[in-house]
């Protein structure tokens, strides 16, 4: 007698749709894989689509099928697939271009979309922008050659990779940063000191302390801005980013329990039976606080669907939590990494800094000093994946301490 195939669904098709699906034909050969992605193109790499904007790498480059982990054999793969309702009861997903689907096992995983701040007028203006998607990156590729100045509002990571991209192309570009400083949810204001000499050399534009109140437009789209203070811009291209917001819609009456996105536990199962949360949409928790978080980084992402994949296809697997670990990049000419707990003003946590012309290296202690909780490096990232093993793995640094501090870790202290 054949054995029953498992039907297994997932929605999203990102890092952890992805990592999920792959993991699930790992430990079931015969299963049948079903992803939708409400995206028109198959798979890719999310963190470089700034990459197709400079002309540095095509479509075809940033593909997610057939590069590193992500195999995609015998996985369905159903592009345009927006899900519309989830009937737990039973067992069927809704998609816009295609018949209910059921499943055995279902993985919610449709990521976040970009979250447009209400009290900005003129959003819906041509030319405004919030890059998120493939699609997002070919239209704002499209309209460079018809653009002198753009204002982007939001110092986050997404936003500097897209303005390098811009200037690259011979773009005049003007960041809007309301908090004062740029990369503040990786790094504190005295941290960034190397990072902002290299945007003014790079030629990037800073404004901080106020925020885009209105975008202005004409018959041609997009004109400019204008600025909390009253100031004016002249602009012919507007991106918007701050923030994100999990895609949770269709949940609506599915019964499946959400706080600030799909509530999870430590082994990726909601509160429905065969049912589970990875990536972006998922709420679970910090690694070192414990508190729930939304994470948004595309390696939590998929090392959470890796473990919802496996907890699907039967293999018991407890997901660790998420932590800005390792959050790893390169603004203009200078590398960085930023790690667990980096913003440590008012706490007790024991802070140590090394700096030079050069580079900038703090290392963040737990008030006992018997943990390393955060680490930051610029300029110098070398073997950062010691110190990110250490802080993920709560290990007791008491007799390497001197060695963290000194920057003198090496492997051999793993084997003492």
């Amino acid at each position: 007698m054949t054995a029953k195939q498992t039907r297994y669904v997932i929605i999203g098709a990102s890092a952890a749709g992805m990592a999920a699906a792959n993991a699930i034909r790992e430990l079931d050969s015969s299963g049948i894989i079903t992803v939708l992605s409400m995206e028109k193109e198959m798979p890719y790499f999310r963190p470089m689509i700034p990459f197709l904007i400079s002309g540095k790498k095509s479509e075809s480059d940033i593909a997610l099928v057939g590069n590193g982990p992500y195999k995609g054999k015998d996985i369905n793969i159903c592009t345009g697939a927006r899900v519309t309702f989830v009937d737990t009861k039973n067992k069927i997903v809704s998609a816009s271009n295609s018949k209910n689907i059921s499943y055995d096992k279902l993985l919610i995983a449709s990521g976040s979309s970009s979250f447009i701040p209400p009290e900005i007028e003129g959003t819906n203006s041509q030319g405004v922008f919030a890059l998120r998607t493939l699609s997002d990156a070919k239209k704002i590729a499209d309209l460079t050659a018809k653009t002198r100045q753009v204002v982007m509002a939001g110092g986050g990571m997404l936003n500097l990779k897209t303005a390098f991209a811009l200037l690259e192309r011979g773009l005049e570009v003007i960041l809007v940063v309301y908090s004062g400083q740029v990369l503040s949810q990786l790094m504190e204001a005295d941290d960034a000191k190397l990072i902002r000499k290299a945007l003014n050399i790079a030629g990037l534009k800073i404004i901080t302390g106020c925020g885009v109140k209105k975008i202005i437009s004409g018959n041609n789209g997009v004109k400019g801005v204008m600025l909390s203070n009253g100031k004016q811009i002249e602009a012919e291209m507007v991106l918007i980013g701050k923030g994100v917001s999990p895609n949770i819609d269709f949940l609506d009456k599915s019964s499946i329990r959400i706080d600030r996105g799909v509530v999870a536990d430590e082994y990726t199962a909601t509160n429905i039976p065969d049912v589970y949360a990875a990536g972006d949409v998922a709420e679970s928790f910090d690694l070192l606080s414990g508190k729930k978080i939304i994470s948004g980084l595309w390696t939590n992402a998929a090392e959470m669907g890796r473990c919802a994949g496996r907890n699907m296809a039967g293999r018991h697997t407890r997901y660790l939590g998420s932590a800005g670990i390792l959050n790893a990049t390169q603004v203009a000419d200078v590398p960085f990494v930023s790690m667990g707990i980096v913003h440590t003003k008012g706490t007790d946590y024991e802070t140590h800094v090394t700096e030079t012309q050069t580079t900038y290296k703090k290392l963040v202690f737990s008030s006992d000093s018997k943990y390393l909780v955060g680490a930051l490096f610029v300029g110098d990232i070398k073997r950062a994946g010691l110190y990110r093993f250490i802080i993920r793995e709560k290990k007791n640094i008491d007799n390497i301490k001197s060695q963290l501090i000194n920057h003198k870790l090496h492997y051999g202290h793993f084997l003492q």
